[in-house]
């Protein structure tokens, strides 16, 4: 047992970074999970016990789960004129694209920001593609010493793009590496130590840096001074989700027509990814209980069976704004709270729940803590009291 433990020990060490970064899913070792409060549970253990799951995976969560990826890359865009919806973020970025391909240069620097499941690393990916060179993509948690880093970016090709998804995440040591590299293309590597030590600077190729984070407010200033280009990436339209879901279903051949898209687009709390996960579970349900066609109806009733409501609604979001409305008299209630009732975390609540919530006006973020709006109360048919009534 000793030695069980021991080896798990060592997994941690080498997983703990990128366990931090992840929004979703546990890493299965021999028999064991590592769950992400850093205990080790045989496996099923948490679907057993809710107490243990910590990270269920939602349908309507716009983090990435475990199946999507490759069922993405098939769905994925590879030219800025194929991406559906964010139209000023696509003509800055065609703009500063096309400068720099008629420069012969390395493009400024993009710093992509906005909630989850936007479109943010297909973004980064297009920009190589429409430069014509080689992607570099990695994650800010991955990097842990300089030489990870360095290594990178010494190998890099003449005006290739670096992509580092999470960059908020990114440790200070290495942010400080970057600035030189950013700047100048020149890297600053200090061999030996003590008083022996000396600094030695390597020349790189010019490149690309895209940095992505859904929480632009951790990026340290210096960092983002360093970004020639800043995009916020916004909740996309019902009318475009629509576009985006009819283009997967043609890329999957689903057979479909306007209205089922328009269903399905609907409930998809503005975020393409989600339309994609959607689309997939509808498309089972059609296959097995109804015609194989995708209509209205059909999209309905599978959407209902998924427990997922008009505006995209499922047992979290109900149930998290029931909480501040039911037992917390419409708030104010700290995030802190609200992630230990609801057995969740707080960067969870605040990046993947929170932003879509507030977007559509059923949930305030006052210095305070959080409040329920007279709109979640009209949802659920629950009549304010008077002193959540002053609230408003």
């Amino acid at each position: 047992m000793c030695s069980t433990r021991n080896k798990f020990a060592q997994a941690w060490k080498m997983f703990s970074t990128v366990l931090a970064g992840r929004r979703a899913g546990r890493i299965t070792l021999t028999g064991y999970e590592i769950m992400r409060t850093g205990s080790i549970a045989p496996v099923g253990a948490a679907k057993n016990n809710p107490d243990l799951n910590y990270s269920r995976e939602r349908l309507v969560s716009a983090a990435p789960v475990e199946d999507d990826s490759s069922f993405e890359l098939k769905l994925r865009p590879q030219r800025l004129a194929e991406f559906i919806g964010q139209k000023k973020v696509k003509e800055n970025l065609s703009v500063a694209i096309e400068a720099a391909r008629s420069r012969g240069e390395a493009m400024d620097h993009v710093l992509l920001y906005g909630p989850p499941g936007l479109g943010k690393t297909t973004l980064a990916n297009i920009i190589a593609n429409e430069l014509g060179v080689h992607f570099q993509p990695t994650a800010a948690p991955l990097l842990q010493i300089k030489g990870d880093l360095t290594a990178i970016i010494t190998n890099m090709q003449d005006k290739q793009v670096l992509f580092i998804d999470e960059i908020h995440r990114l440790q200070p040591v290495l942010e400080e590496l970057l600035y030189s590299a950013l700047e100048d293309y020149k890297l600053d590597i200090i061999i030996g130590q003590g008083p022996s030590a000396r600094t030695h600077t390597l020349e790189v190729k010019p490149f690309t840096f895209v940095g992505a984070t859904t929480r632009a407010g951790l990026i340290s200033a210096p960092l983002r001074g360093r970004f020639g280009i800043v995009l916020r990436l916004e909740f996309y339209t019902p009318e475009d989700l629509q576009i985006i879901v009819e283009r997967s279903s043609q890329i999957l051949g689903v057979s479909m027509d306007d209205a089922g898209a328009k269903e399905i687009a609907s409930r998809s709390r503005g975020t393409p990814r989600i339309a994609n996960r959607l689309l997939r579970r509808v498309r089972d349900y059609a296959q097995v209980r109804g015609a194989g066609k995708i209509d209205e109806p059909t999209a309905k009733a599978a959407l209902e069976m998924l427990e997922v409501d008009q505006y995209g609604f499922d047992e979290v979001d109900r149930r998290l704004l029931l909480t501040i409305i039911e037992k917390y008299q419409g708030g104010p209630v700290g995030v802190n709270t609200l992630a230990a009732v609801l057995a969740e975390e707080p960067d969870a609540i605040e990046e993947i729940y929170e932003p879509f919530l507030m977007q559509i006006g059923f949930l305030n973020r006052t210095p305070r803590g959080r409040v329920a709006t007279q709109l979640a109360y009209d949802h659920f048919k629950i009549t304010p009291t008077r002193r959540q009534a002053s609230l408003f």
